[in-house]
């Protein structure tokens, strides 16, 4: 809902306020005063394109700011993600349009694509002039809004179906995955089938490298080694026919006895005895060892063979499948399971085309029970809007929904009482909604945008609008020529349906008939004053007397006509007792139309 507007530099206005109210609020004023800046200002602030040529005569700039109060979550998460912040849930919108040419847009102080604010405008406002874009001559938007219009009858069943319709789509690429990389995946299955079948065939162990690596060494100086072992025991204990003079342990045995024989004159020499005892029983055991690790050291040409060939074939498996034989063992897990993956693929592919058909069935199902309800929901809206355009001058229009089934040669195959048909499934359903429009006897019924002319057109929205009102809402509605070529008892349809509508939403209209300023809950007039050099217009908000003064201009043309002070007075008289009187009011009942005096 807008809660304020500024406007600064633009056009004839200098620097004007317009506060609408909640309900409905009508802008007035004399031709030229600059009632079209106002709605250049609203278009301005919702990402209208910026006409260099609407900056103030000797301005350096333009500048339209607004404040909205924002209660939609979609819009509050929009402006969340450019970067824009709520104050109260309030939103402060700005667009500024530089005499050079330059435009900006400013969303919750931040600095925008003027397309963003194009954006949010979808939720935010819907402006019916001659030359705006109407939200709901879009054929998207007028199936939405039928759905909304239709209630529970499709919205359950359409909710069922886009379940479906989801799980359809992830079926279907899951099914195409499966079939047509079925060549691909059969060629991975085979390389993990070899590599599995080389690693089972090595069949290697976690840490078996390194045990080869050692033996393979020892294998390879199996002579050196005894010769090193046999010359070290020598050394330590000459034994058979070695040419050493005198070996280790003899040495050390005839130096613990010569140590030995002087203990008892010294304690201390007594333990160095002590300790080259030790000594010697060590390098015996030392001997020991020597000598068996020499007898158990043996060429063995055979047993190096086979080492040999057990690294290389351990050398070949961490070429292909890892740089270590863990990483190798590692592979061979992962590819087990990848393989079972791969060999599942044509159980899979049977489960998942029987799955397919069964959603299909259920989709052509739930899209039949939309489209029915739909067609039904259609005839309803048609006759409601074709009584209200009875009623706002354009008595022999006839309204329309046509709902058309969408085909495709690829589309999926439903039968029907007419044979089978290839449809288009959307996630929306097979229908294609679309409002047309037959102005008067005899002329073909065409989309709203085309067969109604400029001035039907806002009526024709008009009646939209209030047969949708509530089921496809918007906070603030905008009307421009809403009245254009209607008067007398049509004019004051006008007004009620526009107060009808200000029951459920924000209604601001342009107006040049009294009969529907007259059921306005807020009068602004745009005043135009001149100094001799430059015009400049401001807004103001009519008090009650000043509303009749206004209405009566209006009226007859004429300054202090009494007569038509009168008129006007007996006119907000009537709009208020028919509003409070309107049936979706508390208070039953409803005047007629010909209870309000005409002009």
């Amino acid at each position: 809902m807008i809660e304020e507007i500024r406007i600064r530099g633009l056009g004839v206005i200098e620097d004007a306020v317009l506060e609408p109210h909640p309900g409905f609020t009508a802008v007035t004023g004399e031709t030229g005063a600059g009632k079209t800046m106002v709605l250049t200002g609203i278009a301005l602030l919702f990402g209208g394109r910026a006409d260099v040529g609407a900056v103030r005569t000797g301005g350096d700039r333009a500048e339209v700011e607004g404040r909205i109060r924002v209660s939609l979550p979609a819009v509050v998460e929009r402006v969340r993600e450019a970067g824009g912040d709520l104050d109260d849930d309030v939103l402060v919108l700005a667009r500024t349009i530089a005499q050079e040419g330059r435009s900006r847009a400013f969303l919750g102080g931040r600095s925008v694509p003027a397309s963003v604010l194009a954006e949010l405008a979808e939720d935010l406002v819907a402006v019916h002039g001659q030359s705006d874009q109407q939200r709901l001559l879009a054929p998207a938007r007028q199936r939405a809004a039928l759905d909304r219009f239709a209630g529970a009858s499709v919205t359950s069943s359409l909710a069922t179906y886009r379940v479906t319709f989801d799980r359809l789509r992830e079926v279907e690429r899951d099914l195409e995955t499966v079939t047509t990389l079925a060549r691909e995946r059969a060629q991975e299955a085979d390389l993990l089938r070899l590599g599995l079948e080389q690693i089972d065939a090595v069949a290697p162990v976690a840490g078996e490298a390194l045990a080869l690596a050692a033996e393979t060494e020892r294998l390879a100086n199996a002579e050196q080694l005894r010769e090193a072992a046999a010359s070290a025991h020598e050394a330590l204990r000459a034994d058979g026919d070695a040419n050493l003079d005198t070996d280790a342990l003899t040495l050390i045995a005839l130096a613990r006895r010569s140590a030995e024989s002087q203990r008892d004159h010294d304690s201390a020499l007594g333990d160095l005895a002590d300790r080259l005892a030790d000594v010697g029983a060590a390098l015996a055991d030392v001997a020991g060892d020597l000598a068996s690790y020499s007898a158990s050291i043996e060429a063995d040409p055979n047993r190096l063979a086979a080492v040999q060939e057990r690294t290389a074939a351990l050398g070949a498996l961490t070429r292909k499948y890892g740089a270590t034989i863990e990483e190798v063992l590692d592979w061979s897990q992962s590819a087990s399971l990848r393989l079972l993956e791969l060999e599942g693929d044509d159980e899979r592919r049977v489960l998942l085309a029987q799955e397919r058909v069964s959603l299909r069935a259920e989709l052509g199902h739930l899209a039949g029970e939309i489209s029915q309800a739909r067609s039904e929901a259609g005839a309803r809206f048609a006759a409601d809007v074709t009584r209200e355009l009875a009623a706002l001058a354009m008595p022999n229009a006839v309204l329309a929904v046509t709902i058309r089934q969408t085909q495709s040669p690829s589309g999926l195959v439903v039968e029907a009482e007419s044979g089978a048909r290839h449809l288009a499934f959307t996630q929306h359903g097979v229908d294609e909604v679309e409002i047309v429009l037959s102005p008067h006897t005899g002329a073909p019924a065409r989309p709203i945008a085309k067969g109604a002319s400029g001035g039907e057109l806002s009526r024709v929205m008009l009646a939209v609008e209030v047969v949708f009102a509530g089921s496809d809402p918007v906070p603030t509605f905008v009307f421009d020529e809403v009245d254009a070529g209607v008067g007398g008892r049509a004019a004051v349809e006008v007004g009620r349906r526009l107060a009808r509508l200000a029951r459920s939403s924000q209604v601001l209209v342009v107006t040049h008939l009294p009969q529907v300023a007259a059921f306005a809950d807020r009068h602004v007039v745009v005043e135009k004053s001149d100094d001799g050099t430059v015009t400049t217009s401001g807004l103001r908000v009519l008090a009650d007397e000043e509303r009749v003064r206004e209405l009566a201009r209006m009226l007859a043309g004429l300054e202090g006509s009494t007569a038509a002070a009168a008129h006007a007075q007996e006119l907000l008289d009537v709009a208020s007792a028919e509003r409070a009187s309107d049936p979706r009011a508390d208070t039953p009942g409803r005047a007629t139309a010909d209870t309000v005096p005409t002009p």
